[in-house]
């Protein structure tokens, strides 16, 4: 296997200290089925040749919020491989996973990161340029609800911040054209697959905003029938992971969980992160996909918006921005 010294060396620690237990369950978010079917079908027999023996890696989909309250209610996982921050700082908040989690991977325990885009049918027909054209009359949206998803929360920031950048960082009028694009919404999804599903298979919207790593995978399909929209400005999005120490260690799975989520940082797991669209903290990988994963320009949650925290009670809280937003937008169609 290629630099299979790396991987032994990695994997050293869970083979000295496996138990019988040989079932991991990674609680990951919603769209990402195809990238982590094949990190496990290259982790697993990595694993096995280390001395670790045998493993089965289950995997666990749903809204990345969603399936963090699910682990708070009795889910079994091993590891979190989410979306969002803030839904990793809440297991950790419960002390499901440790206080520092974020200190005790790379990067901030992302692994690779992504950025929000716009996909639309074969020929564009709405003309969509960008984010403001998502305002226009007549356009039909389809996104992850932000109330349930990380993946619908980084679509509205996207939004507000390009709203920003357009009107000179005038936050009322970012705020009209979040509220414009969010009037257009026809339906709000609970996860990036469900939400893709209703793009493409039922057919429901001019224009669905999702990951790009999931825009990208249906533009470049066989005979696709849709291209992609890159923006002129997303929000940087984290894919932060930890392992679920309260789970693993009554499990005997914390060596191995750790070694899992090492692989990911490794050149071979970066390597399938960039295949599946996602963009690699490896310089190497990286230049090696820099035709596919092209330059976007990108804002931080944290130097930009003040940190999630911040941002949870300002756009996402119940009563907050969001809420205000669609409740005017109800209002007016009423009236």
């Amino acid at each position: 296997m290629k630099r299979f010294p790396l991987l032994l060396s990695i994997l050293g620690l869970a083979a000295t200290v496996a138990s019988a237990q040989t079932e991991i369950l990674n609680a990951s978010y919603d769209i990402s089925r195809e990238l982590f079917a094949e990190v496990n079908a290259a982790f697993i027999p990595a694993y096995k040749a280390s001395g670790g023996g045998e493993l089965t890696i289950k995997q666990s989909h749903g809204g990345s919020s969603r399936q963090a309250r699910a682990i708070l209610e009795g889910l079994k996982a091993d590891v979190v491989t989410f979306n969002q921050v803030n839904d990793v700082q809440l297991l950790a908040d419960n002390k499901f996973v440790a206080k520092d989690w974020a200190a005790r991977f790379p990067h901030g325990s992302s692994p690779y990161f992504s950025v929000h885009s716009i996909l639309v049918r074969k020929g564009n027909p709405k003309g969509i340029k960008d984010w403001a054209d998502l305002a226009k009359a007549g356009v039909t949206i389809v996104q992850v609800n932000p109330k349930t998803g990380g993946n619908g929360r980084y679509a509205v920031l996207a939004y507000y911040a390009a709203g920003l950048q357009a009107f000179n960082n005038d936050a009322a009028q970012a705020r009209a054209l979040t509220k414009k694009i969010l009037a257009n919404v026809v339906v709000f999804e609970s996860g990036g697959r469900t939400a893709t599903s209703t793009f493409t298979e039922r057919e429901i919207g001019d224009v669905l905003v999702t990951f790009e790593a999931e825009t990208l995978a249906l533009a470049s399909a066989p005979g696709s029938a849709y291209q992609v929209i890159t923006p002129s400005v997303s929000v940087l999005a984290e894919f932060p992971v930890a392992v679920v120490e309260k789970v693993a260690a009554k499990r005997g799975t914390a060596a191995v969980a750790k070694a899992y989520l090492d692989f990911l940082y490794t050149p071979q797991g970066q390597e399938i992160v960039a295949k599946n669209h996602y963009r690699p903290r490896d310089a190497g990988v990286a230049a090696r996909y820099a035709a596919k994963l092209t330059p976007v320009k990108t804002v931080e949650v944290d130097a930009f918006f003040g940190g999630w925290e911040k941002v949870t009670k300002q756009f996402f809280d119940n009563g907050a921005l969001v809420d205000t937003l669609l409740k005017e937008v109800a209002a007016e169609r009423i009236n």
